[in-house]
């Protein structure tokens, strides 16, 4: 990793010195106000998770057992998001400000967890959520550190938003575009808010430790138009330190047709307290993308080996850059090995722009177990539609579908059929 890393540096350096005379981001800065943006987005999202062959949601709160056999929840989230430009100069000053903020439309305590909603201490969904926060940044030329609360990306350390509002982390991070082509970050994070719980700290529920401490560190090049490749690196007290690879290459066919590769490989190892028990722990995916037109059909192979399976979450629970990191499934238990087939159409090519459908179908084996090895598929289906134009452009519908069925030696999940309808109206007011 370390001689990858460096190699690219030195690649990036020796390609780029005349980008020095270009002007920096800094010197084009027109202002604190100048450069200033809001943006708000709603979304409603009801979500099911229907548990099959008797298997229990097991809601056991306030001394009382709700034995539902599925989890059932709809709200309505908005997230706000303010960024204000640079103060001009040599070194710019600005602060972003976020706003997330959830009602509870429809749910129970006996149909709650889908981590939607936080819950009382009887088990009932919260009726209403929210937090402000906000981030100071300075930025030097094309380099950027901002500390506070804010949204991350990064494959070792990424907020997740696949519920009504997005985890948001605290900390600093540095991003550095010096070099053309060349990205540089840096970070040390000390709490993570989860997506139902607003309390700082919350990653992992109300009663867990959290987040101790993360640093992270990872370097993305763009070799040419067609080829970028990165490395990362993550180190979280007392959980586990990780290390990624991903390399990304597209090879143009023609103007309709074209062949891209994507791999994924992280190396997970725990430390300290090993809060997330004994981890040891190599995984990679790779797939393979052939594009046609309104086309586009997919195959990827994802391997795990060595003692555990992969762990994440208290890193964020986007924190899995993997190809068959899918609806319902990861796919990362102890050994397992899957594959997966998908294809997407764009109905802009048969004259329905905004509209979109794709179905995938992963089976895996040979997951490890107390017992025996199991077995797993799901197939997913989704389709979504987005307005051109109107008072409402933008506004879109999103259905989403898995079926997941397992062996009954799999201890990490159960059979489920989850279905997802989501509407979500992005709004830019600056």
């Amino acid at each position: 990793m370390r001689v990858m890393k460096w190699s690219m540096i030195a690649l990036a350096v020796s390609a780029s010195v005349s980008q020095f005379a270009v002007a920096s981001s800094q010197e084009e800065s027109k202002g604190f106000f100048e450069d200033q943006s809001l943006t708000v987005k709603s979304r409603m999202l009801y979500m099911n998770r229907d548990f099959k062959h008797g298997a229990s949601n097991n809601q056991n709160t306030g001394g009382k057992a709700r034995r539902t056999g599925y989890r059932e929840e709809t709200g309505l989230g908005v997230q706000a998001v303010y960024e204000s430009g640079f103060t001009q100069g040599t070194v710019g000053v600005g602060v972003d400000a976020l706003f997330n903020g959830q009602v509870k439309l429809d749910s129970g305590a006996g149909r709650t967890g889908n981590s939607i909603f936080g819950t009382g201490d009887d088990g009932s969904p919260e009726d209403t959520q929210s937090e402000v926060g906000g981030a100071v940044k300075f930025r030097l030329s094309d380099t950027v550190l901002k500390y506070g609360n804010q949204y991350t990306t990064s494959p070792v350390f990424s907020t997740d938003d696949s519920r009504l509002n997005p985890e948001v982390a605290t900390g600093t991070l540095i991003t550095s575009k010096e070099i053309k082509g060349l990205e540089l970050t840096a970070g040390r994070f000390t709490a993570m808010n989860a997506q139902n719980y607003t309390g700082r700290d919350s990653i992992n529920g109300r009663h867990s430790k959290g987040l101790p401490s993360a640093n992270i560190a990872g370097a993305t090049y763009q070799f040419t138009d067609n080829f970028v490749a990165g490395v990362a690196a993550s180190d979280v007290e007392d959980y586990f330190k990780k290390k990624y690879l991903n390399v990304n290459y597209t090879l143009p066919i023609n103007e309709d047709q074209s062949l891209n590769f994507d791999f994924n490989g992280y190396d997970s190892k725990s430390q300290g307290q090993e809060l997330s028990g004994d981890i040891d722990n190599r995984i990679w995916s790779l797939a393979a993308a052939y594009s046609l037109g309104a086309h586009k059909f997919t195959l990827a192979h994802q391997r795990s080996s060595g003692d555990s399976g992969y762990a994440y979450g208290v890193d964020g629970g986007g924190t899995i850059y993997l190809a068959n990191s899918v609806q319902y499934s990861d796919f990362n238990g102890q050994d397992e090995t899957s594959w997966q087939a998908r294809y997407d159409l764009n109905m802009k090519t048969y004259g329905v722009p905004g509209l979109s459908f794709m179905t995938r179908y992963i089976t895996s084996d040979n997951i490890a177990t107390a017992t025996t090895d199991a077995k797993a598929h799901e197939w997913d289906f989704e389709t979504k539609y987005v307005l051109q134009s109107g008072p409402a452009k933008d506004l879109s519908v999103r259905l989403r579908s898995a079926v997941y069925r397992t062996s009954t030696s799999n201890p990490d999940y159960t059979d489920n059929n989850d279905f997802r309808v989501i509407v979500e109206y992005p709004l830019s007011i600056l």
